[in-house]
């Protein structure tokens, strides 16, 4: 190789970081793909493969996995579900072959639910609604997000929105780390495990690669991939895809344009340098979340009113979720010398956009800056006077660069250690809007222009917030193999995260009542943590091994914690306003010990974890009385426990089974203290959304062109409320995936195929997940649970719940061009 190739690489992908520094202080089927890895030594990259738990191997290590590897085809793997593991903790990887038989527009929400402690569901299989999941009791925001190698939770609060993240046939492969991430992942705010996924490396062969799909509730969905095909050195594909559906229940459409890319440049057998992006565009609207009673008055198919009234806050037409957002990132991995590889993955994401919803306002002629009056004709009936319903516009803009980096070190055959940094600066920045809505229309659906404003002309924000999020992080791992039955692996990580900026709430109102007058300010906060793990595994034999691992986790206080505690302690100087504030620099930590057996043959897989979690000062909502306002507080412990099991078995060459079974456990040990509300004798109580049992099952059949298979998900009972006083039972779901493979039609019209997918076949109705975390009590009959600081009866609220789509069919029509 040229040396001033590998330079010149080398400076591409180490400057890309600082420049987008710079700019922000001024997204088939396998038989279609083709898609070869890089011609690099087998060592795990983060845009190679999600399972990045190899990346650190020795030298011994990676000889014994390429072993593995070689003969892993005929391993009975669950048609995809299950995948080879060798570090010394629970880890679970989805293939590509279970991957192109998912339904079209599938997030990684919808397939990782057949992972073992995932609990995971959506408000619509079509893809186009994000999710809600759980490991191991770990909630959604507690868990780390990657997509090829770079961070994708909201860098506020910690979320991910699914559907902003590419097309299933773009998926590579999908990784679960069930207890806590790697020391090396680009994560803040992980008490719990990661999710990662990468997208597909290029095609050598030039063509287009199309989808069609048409399904219930006008599902339509069009995909196109261009691969270039090798270009010299370079290959490279461009994806679009255009995605609409009517919502099951309710009124209201959803909308969705993806645009993925990848390309990567080979520049010789041990160095190369990949650049991926996703971009997303939404126009959606939300489905409303219901409570039992609901669902009992007006049935299960109900979502936001569908009469338009002036005064109705849930009319469907205001509650909306647009937004748009893209990533991009490379990957630069280079080989230094025999025993040094340097890694370097820099990235930028940006996104605007946000949800909307009714805001009552009072039209009045009186000149007066008080938030939620203006004198102006809001609901379009030609005059103004009375309540009229805006639309109020969540809005959050987010600018996020940044940059890992890292070295790999072998000495000798059986000692290698990792080492690098990770550093970003997101900024932030989020407002609630409001525009006029006559008849119920918003003036503008992104709540951009036509904003409602004061009599002095200052733009009316119920809430203006700013964050900057400094995050800096060092991490190292050796690993350990001194013969070929034992791997030990010892990590640490240290985090350093300063949170700054300023939360105003009610902002230009000048009020004489406090609770509407313009209050808050400015505050910042610095976490660090030290996060060590360790792990060890011995390989009995070539078809056992079990092992040992734990690691501690660190999850810095979300945006929010800190700001708007901070501006409920401004606004007054009582006691319980003042300690709010205290709560912001209490971070969620978790230390987790993983336990387990795997065994591989070529007949029969199985793998057995047992676990336990103790997480503590696990974050909560509560409220302030004096302003009326959310402020966060925290629970002190938390214990989660249980055991998973996993395993296929080849049954003939045509068929196979894969099954797993989950027992958990996620007891609260401690009481809910939420200020204003009262304290809430929580402690014992399970966790919410948690199932103490759950299983999946997968029968599948692959013969010559055909292939089909039938799925199965129980889920057990879960508590919609902290308290348990609210239960919804548990439930199992039938899923069917089938599809042919046609023979080339031409020359030139390859790989022709037909695939159905049909969800919920015994048209099953159920509550998935309860989605307002912040539902304590449920219900409170004669009062019989009081707050023991003031006597009096403790504020209820009902859980309202995600609810489970009937029966609904896909088709899909592939086909591709060379």
């Amino acid at each position: 190789m040229k040396q001033n190739h590998l330079s010149l690489a080398i400076a591409l992908a180490c400057c890309m970081a600082p420049g987008l520094l710079l700019a922000q202080t001024a997204a088939s089927q396998a038989a279609t793909d083709s898609a070869n890895p890089p011609p690099q030594e087998q060592r795990s990259s983060v845009s190679s493969t999600s399972n990045t738990t190899t990346s650190n191997d020795t030298r011994r290590g990676v000889q014994q996995l390429s072993a593995v590897q070689v003969t892993a085809q005929s391993l009975a793997l669950g048609g995809g579900l299950m995948s080879v593991q060798t570090a010394p903790k629970a880890v679970s990887t989805i293939s590509r072959d279970a991957i192109v038989q998912a339904a079209p527009g599938a997030t990684f929400v919808q397939m990782i639910d057949s992972i073992p402690g995932v609990n995971a569901s959506t408000d619509d299989v079509s893809g186009l609604a994000n999710g809600n999941y759980q490991i191991r009791g770990f909630t959604s925001d507690e868990i780390a997000g990657t997509v090829n190698g770079a961070p994708i939770n909201d860098s506020g609060n910690y979320k991910i929105y699914s559907t902003e993240y590419g097309d299933a046939e773009n998926y590579g492969d999908i990784t679960v780390l069930q207890g806590y991430p790697d020391v090396d992942m680009p994560v803040s705010g992980a008490a719990g495990g990661s999710i990662s996924w990468v997208t597909i490396d290029p095609s050598h062969q030039a063509g287009l690669d199309m989808t069609q799909s048409f399904g219930d509730h006008d599902y339509r969905r069009t995909f196109l991939r261009l691969n270039t095909g090798d270009l010299g050195p370079v290959r490279a594909w461009l994806s679009y895809s255009n995605n609409s559906v009517n919502q099951w229940r309710g009124p209201g459409d959803m909308n969705v344009t993806k645009v993925d890319g990848k390309a990567l440049w080979t520049i010789d057998g041990n160095n190369y340098v990949s650049a991926s992006f996703q971009y997303n565009r939404e126009r959606n609207y939300g489905y409303n979340s219901l409570t039992k009673a609901q669902i009992a008055q007006g049935g299960y198919f109900q979502s936001y009113d569908t009469a338009y009234s002036p005064t109705d806050t849930y009319y469907w037409k205001l509650h909306t979720n647009p937004f748009q957002s893209w990533l991009a990132s490379m990957d630069g991995e280079f080989r230094l010398s025999d025993s040094l590889r340097l890694s370097v993955v820099p990235y930028f994401w940006y996104g605007n956009g946000g949800g909307g919803g009714g805001y009552k306002f009072t039209e009045s002629t009186v000149t007066q800056n008080t938030i939620g009056y203006a004198n102006q004709d809001i609901n379009g009936d030609g005059r103004i006077g009375g309540n009229a319903v805006a639309y109020a516009f969540n809005a959050t803009y987010t600018y996020r660069p940044g940059i890992i980096a890292k070295l790999n070190q072998d000495f000798g055959m059986d000692d290698s250690l990792e080492y690098g940094f990770w550093y970003e600066r997101p900024r932030q920045q989020q407002n609630e809007f409001f525009t006029p809505a006559a008849n119920g229309e918003p003036a503008d659906f992104w709540a951009t222009t036509d904003l409602i404003r004061y009599s002095n002309g200052v733009v009316q924000r119920a809430y203006r917030e700013y964050t900057t999020s400094d995050t800096r992080k060092v991490f190292a791992t050796n690993t350990w193999t001194p013969n070929d039955q034992w791997t030990v692996t010892v990590g640490a990580a240290y985090l350093w995260e300063q949170r700054s900026g300023y939360d105003y709430q009610n902002w230009g109102s000048q009020s004489s009542n406090p609770k509407y007058a313009q209050f808050g300010g400015a505050a910042s906060a610095t976490y660090r943590k030290l996060s060590p793990t360790a792990g060890v595994k011995y390989q009995l034999d070539d078809e056992n091994q079990f092992y040992l691992g734990a690691g501690r986790t660190f999850r810095a206080p979300i945006n929010g914690a800190l700001l708007q505690n901070f501006a409920a302690a401004a606004n007054s100087k009582n006691t319980a306003n003042a300690a709010a504030g205290a709560y912001v620099n209490q971070p969620e930590t978790a230390t987790t010990v993983d336990l387990g057996w795997r065994f591989y043959a070529d007949r029969f897989s199985a793998n057995i974890d047992a676990y336990e979690s103790h997480l503590k000062n696990k974050q909560i909502s509560g409220y302030d009385n004096a302003t009326g306002g959310t402020v966060y507080l925290s629970l002190p412990k938390m214990r989660m426990r249980g055991l998973t099991a996993e395993a296929s078995y080849k049954m003939t060459a045509d068929w196979t089974v894969y099954a797993n079974y989950s027992l958990q456990r996620a007891t609260l040990q401690g009481d809910v203290d939420t200020l204003g509300d009262g304290i809430y004798p929580t402690h014992g109580k399970s966790f919410l959304n948690t199932p103490k049992n759950s299983g999946y099952l997968r029968v599948a059949y692959s013969h010559g062109p055909l292939w089909a298979s039938l799925d199965a998900k129980y889920r057990g009972a879960v508590y919609g409320d902290w308290m348990n006083t609210d239960k919804v039972g548990g439930y199992t779901v039938f899923n069917l995936n089938a599809g042919v493979n046609l023979p080339d039609l031409s020359s030139w019209l390859h790989h022709p195929y037909v695939k159905l997918n049909v969800f919920n076949l015994g048209d099953r109705r159920a509550l998935t997940n309860a989605n307002n975390i912040g539902a304590f009590l449920a219900s409170n009959p004669g009062g019989m649970y009081t707050d023991p600081s003031t006597g009096k009866p403790l504020y209820t609220s009902a859980p309202y719940y995600s609810l489970l789509q009937d029966r609904t069919y896909m088709v899909t029509f592939g086909v591709s061009f060379r």
